[in-house]
């Protein structure tokens, strides 16, 4: 396992987001990949617990597609974002796959209103053709148990 490598990986991730290259960002999952933003307790069981954002990558493809046709008013104009990405560690999971914990720190521009979004991330990744893909991401908000603004883009 390179460290280098993953820490590489999640920054890229990170800019992709921030600069709503949403193709260039799905092409980093794994097929079979997991996007899951709990709400309310980060241990929610999402099959029977509301989530933020629970998606298999067919409905991330559909996300990204809604984004991309301009249809999605709630991101019109889309949000000025920037994120720091730290404390990474990462560790070999039981199946083989790396498994990354970061934590985040997001500004968040739109209409002259400006969000902070703070949190922590678990990457699960595996190889696929020699590359890193998302295999599950979870994303725990600090403030995942309180009233939440409009969260339209990739936390």
């Amino acid at each position: 396992m390179d460290y280098r490598e993953v820490e590489q990986f999640i920054f890229r991730e990170a800019r992709l987001m921030d600069e709503h290259r949403y193709d260039e960002w799905l092409a980093l999952w794994a097929r079979d990949g997991l996007y899951w933003v709990p709400c309310g307790r980060d241990d929610a069981d999402p099959e029977r617990e509301v989530s933020i954002i629970y998606d298999r990558y067919p409905q991330l493809a559909n996300r990204i597609q809604r984004l991309r046709t301009g249809k999605a008013f709630a991101e019109d104009p889309p949000s000025r974002l920037c994120r720091v990405v730290s404390n990474i560690e990462i560790e070999t999971g039981s199946d083989g796959e790396i498994v990354a914990h970061s934590t985040f720190v997001l500004g968040d521009l739109r209409k002259h209103r400006e969000v902070h979004w703070y949190g922590r991330t678990i990457h699960r990744l595996r190889r696929i053709d020699g590359a890193l893909r998302i295999a599950y991401k979870k994303v725990m908000l600090l403030n995942n148990d309180e009233p939440l603004p409009n969260l339209a883009f990739l936390i």
